[in-house]
């Protein structure tokens, strides 16, 4: 493509494999109940971890379809079928349709991006993901004259998903961009973490990953994307507009009602380690920061 990112990270600068898949334990409950089941990343340095255990790798986890306790997803996400797997392709679209796994991974160029990744609950990863630029996708698609925004959906299947049968949240879970962000390098879909496919409780077979905004954007599982010309809704703004706002940016200036976000946990640094600074648009702010020109960032959190 024309316009490729260039990472200017390496795999000495990501969080160790074990220790992204176990990010709960290591949060012991720093943060409260931790509402938010996304992940999250920051910057660009080694972080020393001793790795964890396969349990404790599959046993924390935070997918609230297959229920809210931190070991819920890791017990009940095996009953996700993940393949064969369908994304419906809708809306402003040129060519809509049914669009198999199979088929997109066939389109799309696979290749390894590392990330730094934030969560709203001030911790943070390094994380190399494996998967293609979202603008790919589109472009197959044909985005039409007048579409703005691109909506997403994760699956809801109450017979593989024991967690929707509890109205945490407005089932299904739901995210969206705006175009421009959507088609911007940075944004991806991942079909892989360490050069291993996403486990199921991770977002299997397809999640959308977005690094400067807060992990809770970046959807799981996705079975929808819909090309749109309002802005569509998103199941944490849904839940609390006043907590998650539609855009969700990284910002050490714009705090969360129950907390700074002026600073950060790397995971791995134990529960008492020294805090670093948030940077903006989590590292990002370089290539993100003029999409958001003229824009006010508290009003527009």
């Amino acid at each position: 493509m024309a316009h490729r990112w260039k990472n200017n990270l390496t795999r000495a600068d990501a969080t160790p494999y074990e220790a992204f898949l176990n990010r709960r334990q290591l949060m012991g409950g720093a943060l409260g109940l931790g509402l938010v089941g996304a992940a999250g990343m920051a910057r660009a340095q080694a972080i020393p971890l001793e790795p964890n255990s396969y349990e404790d790798i599959t046993q924390y986890n935070n997918y609230y379809e297959f229920g809210t306790g931190k070991g819920d997803p890791a017990r009940n996400a095996h009953t996700l079928t993940t393949d064969p797997w369908t994304v419906v392709i809708d809306g402003m679209v040129d060519n809509p349709g049914d669009y198999s796994m199979a088929q997109i991974m066939e389109a799309m160029t696979i290749e390894e991006r590392i990330y730094r990744f934030r969560c709203v609950e001030a911790w943070s990863m390094v994380i190399p993901w494996n998967g293609f630029e979202l603008a790919d996708l589109l472009n197959l698609a044909g985005v039409q004259e007048g579409g703005k925004y691109v909506a997403f959906e994760t699956a809801l299947r109450p017979d593989e998903m024991p967690g929707v049968r509890f109205p945490v949240l407005d089932w299904p879970y739901v995210e969206g961009l705006r175009l421009d962000e959507a088609m911007h390098p940075l944004t991806i879909m991942a079909t892989g973490i360490y050069d291993k496919p996403i486990p199921n409780q991770n977002g299997a077979p397809m999640r959308l990953v977005v690094p400067w905004k807060y992990g809770f954007k970046s959807i799981k599982s996705i079975v929808r994307i819909t090309v749109t010309d309002q802005e569509p809704p998103t199941s944490w703004n849904k839940a609390n507009g006043r907590e998650y706002g539609f855009y969700s940016n990284v910002n050490p200036e714009v705090d969360h009602p129950r907390w700074s976000q002026a600073t950060e946990r790397a995971v791995g640094g134990g529960l008492f380690a020294k805090r670093q600074p948030t940077l903006m648009f989590n590292g990002y702010e370089t290539e993100v920061a003029s999409l958001y020109d003229g824009m006010d960032l508290r009003a527009n959190y």
